[in-house]
């Protein structure tokens, strides 16, 4: 049956869905908010990408779409085996995706540490297969990797979050940091889904825990 995996266990290759070959579903043409190109398979010269799992990916790009610098953002599916999978078979559990924000930005404008400081405090990244009272795989903290020098970033504010959220009671991070996979575009009415329906679901709250400033920071 489609939805009978327990939903906080990562498939093996021989329990993940089979997928499909390309994208089964059409893609508006325009972000919504940014009025950008939304399929940005192919950025203009000078932008960079970012991507991010943290949780429910509706509220997560309205967050970075918000972020002066950034040119366009999508969701999608990251982090599985499934190839081009629907939005009910990453909700199965049998397609190990997480929901990702994809975030193109201008880094003249706006850093990726910046980026990765404000992933970090819109959510709780110690919470594993959940992020508040959605439970699952597909509600994972992540982030994945598009370039070389993204690596030293993200282990570095990651260094400095950590400590402080296990001093304040939260645990470690469970934040998965590792190489960009094969991100997949979901379905077109997940696409900038809370400018479409403005009183929609929204799970991201701070935990009021800034990330600490690094050694060269001014004092």
């Amino acid at each position: 049956m489609l939805f009978s995996r327990h939903k906080t266990e990562l498939p093996t290759p021989d329990q993940a869905l089979t997928g499909r070959p390309e994208r089964p579903f059409a893609l508006a043409e325009r972000h919504r908010v940014l009025d950008a190109p939304l399929v940005t398979d192919t950025v203009p010269e000078g932008l960079e990408v970012a991507l991010f799992g943290l949780g429910c990916f509706w509220g997560a790009e309205e967050i970075f779409w918000q972020v002066p610098g950034v040119w366009s953002t999508s969701v999608g599916y990251a982090g599985g085996l499934t190839p081009h999978p629907s939005y009910e078979e990453v909700c199965s559990g049998r397609t190990g995706h997480t929901e990702a924000v994809r975030v193109v930005f201008d880094p003249a404008i706006v850093s990726y540490a910046d980026l990765v400081t404000a992933f970090y405090e819109v959510h709780d990244p110690t919470q594993g297969m959940r992020q508040g009272n959605d439970h699952g795989t597909q509600y994972r903290s992540a982030i994945y990797l598009t370039s070389p020098g993204q690596e030293e970033v993200a282990r570095e504010i990651t260094a400095r979050y950590e400590p402080e959220l296990v001093r304040r009671g939260y645990g470690a991070i469970t934040t998965e940091i590792k190489p960009a996979p094969t991100y997949y575009y979901a379905e077109d009415y997940h696409q900038q889904y809370l400018a479409k329906n403005p009183h929609g679901y929204r799970c991201h709250s701070a935990t009021g825990i800034k990330v600490p400033p690094g050694p060269d920071a001014a004092s």
